[in-house]
């Protein structure tokens, strides 16, 4: 009986050691040091413009009309609402994710060939043009996330005419916007050249006096 009791006093010793350990200073350090080497990324690499949050640099946004880049097909507006819909229940809170669909799926057929179609129009009502090209893949696919923030420079590159028309840009000032928002190769060879949408926009906005 009492080395029973020495051995209770023994594990509440130890459960309330790792629970100050795991539960408190392990937290408090890390995100101290987060705080300190990292503020920006442990903030949530919030994105501002003349001095207010519009996004950010890991989250993709829904953008409309044409004198914008489009990002990926995705949940992006996840958390849009009306007041009715919050009022009568329908909208349940912040929440994210992806469909996840096969390549065979039924439903991810009609949705491509509906944002090919879309992509088309768009295009000529903003050059009048016919497109004429693919359309690269990550323009038609979602992310696993569903909330990737980045485009392809190939797909920038097709929406460049469409930018340009709309926002009375030239094709070339557009072109070094989204030269400057693009995260190429690490030492040329490592990764995927990235381009971000929102701070493409933003530059936009800025160039047009938005």
């Amino acid at each position: 009986m009492k080395n029973f009791g020495k051995y209770i006093k023994r594990a509440i010793v130890i459960t309330v050691a790792l629970f100050v350990i795991c539960g408190v200073a392990y937290p408090f350090l890390l995100t101290g040091i987060g705080q300190v080497v990292f503020p920006k990324q442990a903030n949530g690499s919030i994105v501002k413009a003349e001095g207010e949050a519009v996004g950010s640099e890991v989250v993709g946004q829904k953008f409309e009309g044409d004198k914008y880049f489009h990002g990926r097909v995705s949940v992006v507006d996840y958390n849009t609402y009306t007041e009715e819909e919050k009022e009568n229940g329908d909208y349940t809170g912040v929440a994210s994710g992806s469909y996840n669909y096969s390549a065979t799926n039924e439903d991810l057929k009609k949705r491509v060939e509906e944002d090919v179609k879309a992509f088309k129009e768009r295009y000529k009502k903003a050059t009048g043009e016919e497109f004429k090209g693919e359309i690269p893949a990550d323009m038609l696919t979602a992310s696993g996330s569903g909330l990737d923030p980045h485009i392809s420079p190939e797909s920038a590159k097709i929406q460049l005419p469409i930018v340009a028309a709309s926002s009375g840009l030239s094709e070339k000032e557009v072109e070094e916007i989204v030269e400057k928002n693009t995260t190429h190769k690490l030492f040329g060879i490592f990764g995927e050249e990235t381009v971000n949408v929102l701070q493409c926009n933003i530059d936009i906005a800025e160039a047009i006096g938005e």
